[in-house]
């Protein structure tokens, strides 16, 4: 299947599995992809060790914003990194994934990555997922998705998941924090998750990883006849 030089978005909800479907969608293609929560991972790695954030979570804004003038962060072979040091390993810490969020909710932060974001996606045969990728990002890509699943069905995968690690989940928890989650990521005032009006909607809830790569061949066969 030979696929056009297009962009491809895809936002939705958490636990819909995004992530994992955009890298085989990229790998089926032979394209690239983009993992834009890595930036924001770096950036809070950055902040840490620089004294931007403190351990009551408040950020330096001003002094953060001045510093990522000549802050270095690229995609290369092995992950993401800050000039040549590869920092793939340590931004996936959990020291990181306590801070990432309010790192993340800061709009000269937002404005950071989307601003390299798209210096990425010039050279088009891209994949990229995230919350307002199709919206902010690249609101012209070719192809926008937009991934959903029923709520009970998100939690069993992310409790499984956190099974799976040697994690305690309780069910209804995990429910709850997804939901507060999808809460905060569609109320908040920069770049809140919601669905491009361009945008295909893929319901997952019921599909095989099988079924959704079906799906999708069959969209980009019939909307750019290959």
């Amino acid at each position: 299947m030979q696929v056009p030089d297009i962009i491809i978005a895809i936002d939705g909800y958490s636990s819909t599995g995004k992530s994992s479907f955009a890298k085989i969608v990229a790998n089926e293609f032979s394209f690239t992809y983009l993992d834009s929560g890595a930036l924001y991972r770096a950036v809070t790695l950055f902040a840490m060790e620089n004294g931007f954030i403190d351990a009551d979570n408040t950020i330096d804004v001003p002094g953060l914003e001045k510093a990522m003038e000549d802050l270095d962060l690229h995609f290369g072979e092995g992950g993401t990194y800050i000039g040549d040091r590869c920092i793939e390993e340590e931004i996936r810490s959990l020291a990181i994934a306590g801070k990432v969020s309010p790192i993340a909710t800061v709009p000269q932060v937002r404005s950071f990555v989307d601003k390299k974001l798209r210096e990425f996606g010039k050279k088009r045969r891209i994949v990229m997922d995230g919350r307002d990728i199709g919206t902010t990002v690249f609101p012209d890509a070719e192809l926008k998705i937009f991934m959903t699943a029923d709520p009970m069905i998100r939690a069993q995968r992310r409790a499984a998941e956190m099974e799976a690690k040697g994690m305690k989940a309780e069910l209804s928890e995990v429910l709850k924090n997804l939901q507060e989650r999808d809460h905060i990521d569609s109320t908040r005032e920069v770049s809140p998750l919601t669905q491009a009006a361009d945008a295909i909607v893929l319901d997952n809830s019921h599909m095989t990883i099988e079924d959704q790569m079906a799906w999708v061949k069959n969209i980009i066969s019939e909307r750019f006849g290959c």
